[in-house]
């Protein structure tokens, strides 16, 4: 196994959980994303981008870090050059850590669709902020270990066939779901959480703290 973080522009905080995850892995940082590293306690081997979020405090700070640099103009961001990186490197795993937040919706919305797109192809991706977490769900059966109560809810990027949802305050059995629905939107856990579906595309957002406002 070789798992890869990818550092990234949006929210982190540096919670045990997160740095849990993270432990052990290579790390990859995109454009303005390398600010995480201090926090997380981590050295970035790369560090990939058109630069144009970067503060000249950052750039002054890892001016050790070996650097591949893209012109504004191109036909990928930073975040999905790094991507691709890292399974050029073998990546088996990859977190995308800062997916979330910032002031781009639009990346936002990007990394969690080319996460799902990727775990279709067979990879192991996660999303992190710290306080929140997204898991690409593809055909199969996923198990989580979320504590208790967590809110999480399930986002169709497809219509979904036979969506099981187990160890959840409100249980799903052989559900078919459609594209745009809201009936798995603020769920919570109870137990251990067991997801499973025949087929389409969605992902699994958690936050992690008690749930509230169901």
């Amino acid at each position: 196994m070789s798992k890869f973080v990818i550092l990234l522009g949006g929210t982190v905080h540096a919670n045990d959980r997160l740095r849990d995850l993270v432990a052990g892995a290579r790390v990859l940082a995109a454009d303005g994303g390398i600010a995480h590293a201090e926090a997380l306690g981590l050295e970035p081997e790369l560090w990939l981008g058109d630069f144009d979020s970067t503060s000249p405090e950052l750039d002054r700070r890892y001016a050790h870090v070996p650097r591949s640099v893209f012109p504004a103009a191109k036909d990928m961001t930073d975040g999905e050059l790094a991507l691709n990186e890292a399974y050029r490197l073998g990546a088996t795993e990859v977190v995308l850590c800062g997916a979330f937040g910032g002031s781009r919706t639009d990346h936002t919305l990007l990394h969690l669709t080319m996460a799902t797109a990727h775990a279709a192809e067979g990879r192991k991706i996660i999303l992190s902020s710290g306080d929140e977490e997204a898991h690409p769900l593809v055909a199969g059966s996923y198990r989580f270990d979320f504590p208790e109560d967590t809110l999480f809810s399930i986002v169709a990027f497809s219509p979904l066939h036979s969506l099981f949802i187990e160890g959840a305050r409100w249980p799903l059995q052989n559900m078919e779901l459609s594209f745009g629905s809201s009936l798995t939107v603020s769920n919570s856990v109870r137990g251990t959480l067991r997801v499973s579906l025949d087929s389409g595309k969605a992902i699994l957002i958690a936050a992690l703290q008690p749930a509230s406002g169901l």
